[in-house]
């Protein structure tokens, strides 16, 4: 949980198979403490490297990396930038109709 404190949220659309790495991520922390935040959001259409990610584990500052999956996951969930194509009905037997009373 980020709290009611103001976050920063950075985004960067790369190609899917260009990770975004540890200098970008220590660029964002050092804008976080240029701003004299303590929390931020980096997120990205492509991956992040293990060094990225690492980092992030153990800086002071919270940041909160989201990759193109998480990303995805999260705009279908809330129902953002996406629009419903199809939907599947399962149907079940109702085993109430064949009973006898």
């Amino acid at each position: 949980m980020l709290g009611p404190d103001r976050v920063y949220v950075q985004a960067k659309r790369y190609a899917p198979d260009n990770t975004v790495g540890r200098p970008a991520v220590q660029a964002f922390t050092g804008s976080l403490v240029g701003f004299g935040a303590t929390k931020g959001v980096l997120v990205t259409t492509s991956a992040f490297s293990r060094d990225a990610i690492e980092f992030a584990s153990r800086i002071p500052q919270r940041v909160i990396l989201i990759d193109g999956k998480r990303l995805a996951e999260l705009m279908i969930e809330h129902g953002v930038g996406v629009r419903t194509s199809r939907v599947v009905e399962f149907k079940r037997l109702d085993e109430n109709f064949f009973s006898e009373e």
